[in-house]
């Protein structure tokens, strides 16, 4: 992930929470990097709802990302769901 990537955080979340969301959006990262196995990005985005659970919450942190990185979580999310291939590559 890019040094200067501001990653969009809740001051209401909990340590872990926060983590929990770094390591999400670490994930879009690495699917247009090199690769993420489908799975582990798809339970880490189950985690994100939970921490995320509102629709317009989560296209506002999207958006926000794709904005610095021009990586759409969007995009990669949906092609985790709907892939059959074990890993995800953007």
């Amino acid at each position: 992930m890019k040094d200067d990537v501001i990653i969009p955080i809740s001051i209401d979340w909990n340590k872990e929470e926060v983590v929990d969301v770094v390591n999400f959006y670490d994930s879009i990262d690495k699917a247009y990097r090199k690769g993420v196995e489908k799975e582990a990005l798809l339970k880490l985005y189950r985690r994100f709802k939970e921490v995320v659970p509102g629709k317009d919450e989560e296209k506002q942190s999207f958006k926000e990302y794709e904005k610095q990185t021009n990586q759409s979580p969007y995009h990669v999310v949906k092609k985790a769901k709907e892939s059959e291939e074990k890993m995800i590559i953007m």
